[in-house]
């Protein structure tokens, strides 16, 4: 599991980009790139890291379930996850 302070890192990026993405892609189509110079560094979505939405783990991430492979294999065993089963031949 990921430290609460990386994964708080990363929600409170996640809103920046959300706050500034309307401002920014306006500068873009204006091609003000002197403007887009002075937005917060983390308004750039390039900045963000998919991470699981569970444990914050950045590796192995599936991005059609926002998890990663560890939890996708748990909660899929579990019976969880709607329509996944294990496979068997």
């Amino acid at each position: 599991m990921a430290k609460k302070s990386i994964t708080a890192r990363q929600h409170k990026r996640e809103k920046i980009v959300a706050k500034f993405a309307e401002k920014r892609a306006a500068l873009k189509a204006a091609g003000d790139y002197a403007g887009l110079d002075l937005l917060p560094k983390n308004a750039s979505p390039v900045r963000l890291k998919n991470r699981c939405q569970l444990t914050g783990r950045p590796r192995g991430y599936m991005r059609y379930f926002g998890l990663s492979r560890i939890m996708f294999r748990d909660m899929a065993l579990n019976g969880l996850i709607p329509g996944v089963k294990k496979a068997s031949w």
